[in-house]
């Protein structure tokens, strides 16, 4: 039996909650069940007592407000805990047509994939401005590079995992998931599609970034880290090289210098291009070491998908009924209908 279930992270959604909830579908050919998940992250208004209210199936509450990215990534371990074969991630508020569901997971059920991400085609959007419209196909192709895939829309959260690929994720970002988990399944090698999706009009203003340039800086912060983290010896290699090049250059100067003026005035040069030398050469050094820890990471992520596995064989019940799993990141607390 395939399992679907629809996840929806939250922070206070409950005016637009109701019309994402009535937009998903009840069935899909192939999928003989399928359940919804709300992820309250610290919502300060009636949001989880509102999907209580719709009949949502399971609802992950957190405390306090911990960030789109945290509120994925338990989502994600709540769903694979309770059973699912395909996740749906989705937004709250009703961005994306719950029709395109059918669509989105399509390549999964065919064995094509197992991550799908929605193509908003972003410079269609009418609530996108030049700047954005510029901003997110520069964003794409910088991911796309680095990741090596050909998602043309990294941004967008409407996306489609298979248990495999979810078991795989491990989010480390705390602002938001959608750049990180490309590079992280490209790096991986987990098989990525994307398919067209549509998107209802605006109904409110993001509020995962206060201004574009805050989106921006955080967004290149991530962007680097996440790739420093799968590739650190050609980061490092490449960042000690460039200070290399710069030291040779300074070094050709002084030695123009010296060999047509001799030199006077110029010791300065010779010292700061001595000191970039040094400099580059430690960097690179510090890349030999941080490829040597990203393969033990690797080793570890092994275990802790032998772990999840492990875990998931023990809980992996009929009937889950009105039981309490365990604890989610950040105290919340799984509660099935």
């Amino acid at each position: 039996m395939t399992k679907l279930i629809i996840q929806i992270p939250c922070y206070n959604e409950e005016e637009q909650l109701p019309a994402t909830l009535a937009d998903l579908p009840r069935q899909i050919p192939g999928v003989e069940a399928i359940e919804t998940l709300v992820i309250d992250d610290g919502s300060t208004d009636r949001t989880a007592e509102v999907a209580a209210s719709l009949g949502v199936d399971h609802i992950v509450r957190f405390p306090q407000n911990l960030g789109l990215a945290r509120a994925f990534a338990a989502g994600i371990d709540a769903a694979l805990r309770l059973g699912a074969d395909i996740i749906v991630n989705t937004d709250a508020d009703n961005q994306y047509r719950g029709e395109d569901i059918a669509r989105l997971i399509e390549p999964i059920m065919k064995g094509e994939a197992d991550m799908v991400v929605g193509d908003r085609n972003p410079a269609a959007l009418e609530h996108f401005s030049p700047a954005k419209r510029i901003l997110q196909r520069l964003g794409s192709w910088v991911v796309r590079r680095l990741s090596g895939t050909a998602i043309p829309d990294t941004t967008s959260g409407f996306r489609a995992l298979s248990r495999e690929a979810a078991l795989k994720m491990n989010v480390l970002s705390d602002f938001t998931y959608t750049l990180e988990t490309i590079i992280e399944a490209g790096r991986k090698q987990i098989p990525l599609a994307h398919v067209r999706v549509r998107t209802n009009p605006q109904r409110r203003p993001s509020r995962l970034f206060s201004s574009v340039t805050r989106y921006v800086a955080r967004s290149t912060a991530t962007v680097v880290r996440i790739y420093a983290l799968y590739q650190p010896l050609r980061v490092f290699t490449s960042v000690g090289l460039l200070l290399i090049a710069a030291s040779f250059a300074i070094g050709v100067r002084f030695l123009y210098y010296y060999y047509t003026s001799g030199g006077a005035g110029h010791i300065q040069s010779l010292i700061l291009g001595a000191g970039l030398a040094i400099v580059g050469f430690q960097t690179i050094l510090i890349g030999l070491l941080a490829d040597l820890i990203a393969r033990s990471r690797q080793l570890l992520e092994d275990a802790l998908l032998r772990v999840k596995r492990l875990e998931l064989g023990e809980e992996r019940v009929g009937g889950l009924g009105q039981r309490e799993l365990g604890a989610s990141p950040g105290g919340a607390r799984l509660k099935s209908r």
